[in-house]
Parts: structure tokens; sequence; C-alpha cells
């Protein structure tokens, strides 16, 4: 199986059902939904380009040059196209998931994210130590800073809306954990065992169920943070 060729069988059927059923309820769409997903997308091309592009020419990661139709910089141009579909795929499923009344008020410090994430971000700096580490390590320290500022500035407005944080993070890394699993045992592409630290689920390494983890909830918060910024004065 091609990359492309994944792409139409795992991510762009549930997009294009999520969108169908969206446009269905288009009256429920969030305030300027479709702009924040379109600004989402756009971010996470942005970010995530010079990041890839150092984990393929580390040898972290690498793909079958016959499952590829080519490359820009040292990433498939396949990749490119996923940095942009997974936004909006988790993007949609979070907007099922969106009540329409405003959620009540939440009460959690949001400096308990703060340190969590930071905690995560040390962990990566410690990791990038050992040459096993060295995935783990970069996911940790490109995703927790960002995963950290977006919980110091709105963590109490999504943890308001706990419920739509959970399930829209939970649910599409599932499936993605199962995607991943799937294109590495088809041999779309390979993952440095030099590189990570061993633990795996089946044929998906630890920490690519880890960047799954954090890229998707580096959409969540972000489409939260969006739609739902702090009131002024809050504390």
């Amino acid at each position: 199986m091609s990359y492309l060729a994944f792409h139409a069988v795992f991510i762009v059927p549930p997009l294009l059902v999520l969108a169908w059923l969206q446009a269905r309820r288009a009256d429920r769409l969030p305030p300027r939904g479709g702009l924040f997903l379109a600004l989402m997308a756009a971010i996470a091309l942005v970010y995530t380009t010079p990041w890839d592009n150092y984990l393929v020419w580390r040898g972290v990661w690498s793909y079958g040059p016959d499952r590829v139709l080519g490359t820009l910089g040292y990433v498939p141009v396949e990749e490119y196209l996923f940095f942009l579909l997974q936004p909006l795929l988790t993007g949609l499923w979070l907007y099922r998931l969106l009540p329409v009344e405003p959620a009540p008020a939440g009460n959690a410090s949001r400096w308990r994210g703060v340190l969590a994430y930071g905690s995560a971000a040390a962990a990566g700096v410690l990791l990038l130590r050992r040459t096993e580490g060295t995935y783990l390590g970069l996911i940790l320290g490109w995703a927790a800073p960002v995963l950290a500022l977006q919980w110091a500035y709105a963590g109490r407005e999504i943890w308001a809306r706990r419920r739509a944080w959970v399930l829209g993070v939970a649910v599409p890394t599932l499936y993605l954990w199962m995607a991943d699993a799937a294109a590495i045992r088809l041999g779309i592409w390979r993952i440095s065992e030099a590189h990570t630290l061993g633990p795996a689920l089946g044929p998906l390494p630890l920490e690519e169920a880890v960047f799954f983890l954090a890229t998707n909830l580096l959409v969540v918060q972000g489409l939260l943070l969006f739609l739902h910024p702090p009131r002024a004065g809050a504390a």
C-alpha cells in the first residue's frame, strides 16, 4: 500500500463522514468554526514541517521510496498532506461533541496543567541525552511547551468543557493508533529501533502512541482556546 492509499483508506473516509454530518447540522457549527479549523490546519503545517524534516534527517523514521509520490525536503508529500488532514479530522469530531449551551465555569487551577505539561517537557529534554530517547524526547520537547502555554492561557475554559476535551482527544487518538499500526505493518513507514525506547502496543511503538496523543491534544486545546478564550479579568 502507498502512503496516498493510506490516506484514501484511513483518513479521507472518516473525514468526509464527519464533514457530511457537520453539514447536516450547520446551524450548530461554532461561531467562526470553519475559520478556526483552517487556521489550526495551517498552524499544524507550519509548526510541524521543520520538526518532521529533522526527524527524517536524523533517521528517526523513514519511508519506502516506492510508497510515496515524492519529497519536499526530507519529508514525503503525503506527510505534508497529513499535517493538514489530521487537524480537520480531529476538529470536526470535536465539533460533534461541543454543547450548544454555555459550559459551567471551570474550577480547576490552570497551573496544574501547566505543571504537568512542563514536567513532560523537562522529561523530553532529559531523554534527548540518550540515543534511544531521541524520538520521545523530540516529541515531548516539541509539543509539551505549547500545551503548557495553551493551558496557562485558557486552562479553566478547557477544563469547563472537559467532556469534549477528553473525548475529543481520546477517540481520534485511538483511531489513529490503529491506522498507524496498520501502516507500520504494511511497511509504508518505519520507526528506528535505535532511536526508540522499546515498549510498544503491538506494532505501534510507544513514541508513535505519544505522538498522536500529543498532536490531538494540541488540536483540541487549540480549538477550544480559539472558540472560548478567557474572559477579560478572569483569574
